[in-house]
């Protein structure tokens, strides 16, 4: 009569070693899965963005900047920019006139990529300015920064190539420039004519003969932020 029954405390172990057995079982599916799954549309939607926002430092500068750059001239015709260098540096203050580099600071530049281009006659020569920021935002901030109505200064800064025909393209010898923004990118062009004429030189302004270097800046800018589709197992990418 004295005996202790120690069954109820048994079955009672027994039925929490089986319950905690059940949730890990759970649990260690629930890891799998989550290991095992796709990715979200919401991480294949981010993963774009940082892929994009990563393409000016995983690229080749010609990729960035082609050989040749398509453009409509002032009288209709398709013709060809052809390349004439890229810049080695790419330090945000170096490529921009002085008003412009504490805004473009303050929007965490990251880098500015600069090639100089000639039109198809020779005449016309054109610097082509990539600006990367870290997202949207901060390079819509930017934009603000630089002035309208295709002024020149403050502005990108003419990058001129010696022994070239662009060995005169100086900054007093911007006439033109153009500004559009593309995701974390802001490519801006500044053009002259390849005498290096300043432009205050100029007696009667042809705006329209300068109007094609915005195709320029159409078709970098337009390349730069494509979509691809994503592949998680690469390198460059972060699903």
């Amino acid at each position: 009569m004295g005996e202790t029954r120690t069954w109820p405390v048994v079955a009672v172990a027994a039925a929490l070693t089986l319950v905690l057995a059940v949730v890990a079982g759970v649990a260690a599916s629930a890891a799998v899965a989550e290991l095992t799954r796709g990715p979200s549309a919401a991480e294949l939607r981010r993963a774009a963005v940082e892929e994009i926002a990563g393409r000016w430092e995983r690229w080749p500068a010609g990729r960035v900047f082609p050989a040749t750059l398509p453009y409509t001239s002032e009288q209709g015709g398709r013709e060809q920019a052809r390349r004439v260098g890229i810049s080695s540096h790419y330090d945000c203050k170096g490529a921009v006139d002085t008003a412009l580099r504490k805004p473009l600071a303050a929007a965490k530049c990251r880098a500015v990529l600069r090639a100089t281009y000639l039109d198809a006659l020779q005449g016309i020569e054109i610097t082509v300015g990539v600006a990367a920021f870290p997202d949207e935002s901060r390079a819509a901030a930017a934009k603000a920064s630089f002035p309208g109505n295709g002024r020149p200064a403050p502005g990108l800064r003419a990058l001129a190539f010696p022994g070239t025909v662009t060995d005169r393209f100086l900054q007093a010898g911007r006439q033109s420039s153009s500004l559009r923004q593309a995701g974390p990118y802001l490519v801006v062009t500044t053009a002259g004519q390849v005498d290096g004429r300043p432009a205050r030189a100029i007696g009667v302004q042809r705006p329209t003969m300068f109007s094609f270097t915005a195709d320029l800046a159409e078709v970098v800018a337009a390349a730069l932020t494509a979509p691809a589709r994503p592949d998680c197992a690469g390198r460059e990418w972060r699903c």
